[in-house]
């Protein structure tokens, strides 16, 4: 719980932009950007969003001065296997996570089944 505690102390200004890229783009043109993202962050000798890997490349998020405690949280936020790094699959859960309007909306509308194909 402790490494939640202090992003609490951390306004971010954050617009939901994902719920009208997938009405924009369908679902799998989606699921392929947030791949892209993906592999923006990703250390490429591993194949992993890593804590170095994050911390390289944070700026080309915009997080200019973020520390490394708030590195490691955006981590474990979405690190489900335990291994400190995000895989491909772990991120976009985190990312789909993260959007208030993907997870208020009615998801039958949004993410029909035969729409795409989540296979990493």
């Amino acid at each position: 719980m402790a490494q939640y505690l202090a992003l609490e102390n951390y306004a971010v200004d954050f617009q939901d932009h994902f719920p009208s890229m997938i009405a924009r783009l369908g679902a799998e043109a989606f699921i392929e950007e947030l791949c892209n993202g993906f592999r923006l962050l990703m250390d490429c000798d591993k194949g992993l969003i890593t804590f170095e890997s994050l911390k390289r490349n944070s700026s080309l998020l915009g997080l200019y001065d973020i520390g490394d405690e708030e590195l490691v949280c955006m981590l474990l936020e979405g690190d489900l296997d335990g291994d400190g790094a995000l895989s491909q699959m772990e991120f976009c859960i985190l990312m789909l996570r993260l959007s208030p309007g993907l997870m208020q909306a009615d998801r039958s509308k949004r993410w029909p089944e035969d729409d795409f194909d989540v296979s990493f």
